[in-house]
């Protein structure tokens, strides 16, 4: 996967159209993805890979799209320590992603 989300950063760089890379930088009890797991987002919206699913990488890609516009590298703390409306932040953990801008 990961060859498959480098490929698809340098295939955005070839047609000069900016993405986000989002990865994991560091999680603190059970998280369903690990330290390094890597999601590209695009310029419009669609994305390739997962830091996990369910509403906290929804929230990442929410920050993504500012990224996008504004450039502004940043970390996201995700806490899915919280059940919120529905179960999907059941895990149990916290987990910060770095969100860059490339291009």
């Amino acid at each position: 996967m990961q060859d498959e989300i480098y490929r698809e950063i340098a295939t955005a760089i070839e047609k000069q159209q900016p993405v986000v890379l989002a990865t994991v930088a560091r999680t603190r009890g059970s998280t369903p993805r690990k330290t390094g797991a890597k999601m590209v987002v695009r310029h419009d919206g669609s994305f390739f890979g997962t830091i996990g699913g369910g509403c906290g990488e929804a929230e990442v890609w929410q920050e993504a799209m500012d990224v996008l516009q504004d450039g502004r590298a940043r970390i996201v703390t995700v806490d899915l320590t919280e059940p919120t409306d529905g179960d999907d932040k059941i895990c149990g953990g916290v987990m910060d992603v770095f969100v860059e801008r490339i291009g």
